[in-house]
């Protein structure tokens, strides 16, 4: 059996991010811990580039010029959007992921997608270098993956 390698190097790669500006101090810890991540896959600071949006449901907007661009192998969508007492809670969740999803598509790009959907301050919290760190690892290797893809390249079958 052919198979697709699993790359954690980022080397080579240029990546955009785009962080939700609402809940800042969320939001720039799971920017930090993104870019940090980064950083130690091997991905240039040269490399990386980092646009700011009001709020999530913007998100999507700023993905999609990064990507018209064609100067990124994988983006990374970052934010937070926490459950009020209103219906906006599921609005912001779902129509700013679908605009993530949406543009990941489109342009055959890959979009790591960070923007936390939480219940709470504290939720977010426990979640954001985590998922900042994990976002970063989704990027790099999609990245690869999608290389690894359109020019052929396999691991070796073992067997």
């Amino acid at each position: 059996m052919k198979k697709y390698p699993i790359d954690l190097s980022g080397k080579k790669l240029r990546i955009g991010m785009v962080q939700a500006r609402f809940s800042n101090g969320i939001g720039s810890e799971l920017t930090a811990a993104c870019y940090e991540r980064l950083q130690e896959l091997g991905v240039k600071k040269k490399h990386i580039t980092l646009a700011t949006v009001p709020g999530a449901l913007e998100v999507p907007l700023a993905l999609q010029n990064l990507a018209a661009s064609g100067q990124y192998d994988a983006l990374v969508a970052l934010g937070v959007v926490i459950r009020g007492e209103t219906y906006h809670f599921e609005l912001v969740s779902n129509e700013s992921g679908a605009g993530v999803s949406r543009v990941a598509l489109d342009f055959n790009l890959p979009i790591a997608n960070a923007i936390l959907t939480t219940e709470n301050d504290e939720q977010a919290i426990v979640r954001m270098k985590i998922k900042g760190r994990e976002a970063a690892e989704a990027a790099v290797e999609c990245a690869n993956l999608i290389w690894s893809m359109e020019n052929g390249r396999f691991d070796e079958d073992e067997a």
